[in-house]
């Protein structure tokens, strides 16, 4: 199995990016864990509803806008990931320099782009 990797802002919506993300993370062999605001469970991937200390997170790829990150910066940072991924409309200028400071990478960039051209 390949690195884990943390949903942060999944949905049970077929039509949203994240459930791309949930399904071609799984489709490439990564195991994946889930946070959103509605539990449920997409291609055999539970979506928890309360924070958990997840262990060995290696990306954390995130689908929630900046103005609702804030509140999670502590819990994401606990978690100790390799890097953070702000796809398309979750960009955060504040967030960068937090993680700088706590030398954890980050990019700037597109998780379902990143798994198609195998650079993720």
């Amino acid at each position: 199995m390949k690195k884990k990797t943390l949903v942060f802002g999944a949905s049970l919506n077929p039509a949203r990016y994240s459930y791309f993300a949930i399904q071609k993370l799984v489709d490439s062999g990564y195991e994946v864990k889930a946070f959103g605001k509605s539990a449920g469970e997409i291609f055999g991937v539970s979506i928890d509803t309360e924070l958990r200390p997840y262990a060995n997170i290696d990306t954390v790829t995130i689908y929630m806008n900046a103005k609702n990150q804030n509140t999670f910066y502590s819990y994401l940072i606990a978690l100790n990931p390799d890097r953070i991924i702000f796809n398309p409309g979750a960009e955060n200028p504040e967030f960068y320099k937090i993680l700088d400071e706590k030398n954890i990478q980050y990019e700037i960039a597109c998780t379902l782009v990143l798994l198609s051209t195998n650079q993720y």
